[in-house]
This record gives structure tokens, C-alpha cells and sequence, in this order.
């Protein structure tokens, strides 16, 4: 049974997700504060976390980053903010997903379950891999960079893997999204992925706004430019 925790202050909203979590197989935590979420994040192991944005003492996004410096654990917002600027803030920061008040419950639910498959599948690959000074160690799952260890998302790190799996190799959005959701989620789309790719240059590139390793093509789609070994 995988295990969820929400973090959601208004009791009557959070009250039926929980029921409709526990109807749909979850064992469910429940808090309702940026302290409570901290608590319960260190001392229960979840499989992914649904976490509100405007919280009494703080807001979600404090939380996300708190998260985000020790695990990879999906993150699915639930905001009632729907303009761009917050979207792209709450995963730029490491979220996974956004669902925007009000939602259905069949919406979240089979978010919450594209989510927990896509972190849990395994791709078959080396087990090292080298590309100028990024390695990837795949059986601890963990990225360096000059020696120093990077920080993903599991969906970053599926998404990085694609890239230097086809090394050199011009690939299109469409293939891109294909390879990473494998058919599983609608909801994820170009503009998502572009957020994504950010989000992974921000992070292994010296200079982001002009990446060397992976770059795109105006029109065509991205590659790995440098070589795998």
C-alpha cells in the first residue's frame, strides 16, 4: 500500500481527499502546517507527498525545498493560484505536478498514481556513466558534478538519462515526452518539459543560457552534445 502525505489546511477540503485517498487504496498522513509536513516527513517514509501552496505558517514551496535537499520523493502541488508564474515556480523549485483548485478527485487520483509508477520504474542501463564532468551512478542513483553530488528530481533524473542514453543523437519534443511518460500521463505536456529541461541546465550547466550539453535546436528538438562513456 503506498503511502501519501498531504499537506492541506483547509479541513473540509482535506478531509474528502483523504477519504477518497483511503477509498482508493492509500494509507494517508495528514497535516495542516509547513511544521507538521517537516515532522511527519522525517519520521514516516512516503511515496509521495500532495502539498498545498498558502499554509499558516508558511507556504508550500518552503516546504518543496525543505523536501528537496534530502529526497527525491514526488511532490504534487494543490494551489488554487492557476497563473503561469506560480505553476512554473512550484516545479522550478522541485515539484513533480500542479492541480489546480478545484479539481476532481478522479483527476488526482490518477496523477498521484502516474506519479508513484514513473519513480518506481527502473530503466535498463549501464551502470556508470561519464559525459565531460557529469557521472552518473545508477545503482546509488546519484549524479556528480566535478565530484560534487546534484540533486534531482526522479523525473529529472529519468529525463537526464534519455539525453545521455542517445549521446549526439537530434531527438524531437514528442519523442522526448514518449520516452519519458511511456504513454502514462495527458496532463504532462511541451510547455512542462521545457520547464524540466530548465530545471536539469540549471543544474549541470557552468552557464545555463548557454548550455554544452544539452542544446536544442530552434524547431527540431534537443540532444546530449557531448559523448557517454
Amino acid at each position: 500500500m503506498s503511502r501519501l502525505l498531504l499537506v492541506e489546511d483547509d479541513e473540509s477540503l482535506a478531509l474528502g481527499i483523504e477519504f477518497s485517498l483511503k477509498d482508493g487504496g492509500y494509507e494517508v498522513f495528514r497535516t495542516s502546517t509547513v511544521e507538521g509536513g517537516r515532522d511527519l516527513f522525517h519520521n514516516e517514509p512516503f511515496d509521495l507527498i500532495l502539498l498545498d501552496v498558502n499554509l499558516p505558517d508558511g507556504n508550500g514551496y518552503e516546504l518543496c525545498k525543505y523536501i528537496r535537499e534530502s529526497s527525491d520523493v514526488p511532490i504534487i502541488f494543490l494551489t488554487a493560484l492557476d497563473d503561469e508564474v506560480n505553476i512554473v515556480q512550484g516545479l522550478e523549485i522541485g515539484g513533480d505536478d500542479y492541480i489546480t483548485k478545484p479539481f476532481r478527485v478522479r483527476e488526482l487520483l490518477s496523477r498521484i498514481k502516474v506519479a508513484i509508477r514513473r519513480n518506481s520504474k527502473n530503466m535498463s542501463i549501464e551502470s556508470f556513466m561519464k559525459s565531460g564532468s557529469i557521472f552518473v551512478d545508477n545503482i546509488k542513483g546519484t549524479v556528480r558534478k566535478n565530484g560534487e553530488v546534484i540533486n534531482l528530481t526522479a523525473q529529472e533524473y529519468k529525463l537526464l538519462l534519455i539525453f545521455m542514453n542517445k549521446p549526439n543523437v537530434l531527438m524531437r519534443r514528442d519523442e522526448i515526452l514518449s520516452e519519458l511518460l511511456e504513454g502514462d500521463d495527458p496532463f504532462f505536456d511541451e510547455n512542462t518539459l521545457s520547464v524540466y529541461i530548465k530545471r536539469i541546465r540549471d543544474k549541470i550547466e557552468d552557464i545555463p543560457r548557454q548550455p554544452e550539453y544539452i542544446v536544442n535546436k530552434r524547431g527540431l528538438g534537443y540532444k546530449w552534445n557531448k559523448d557517454v562513456g
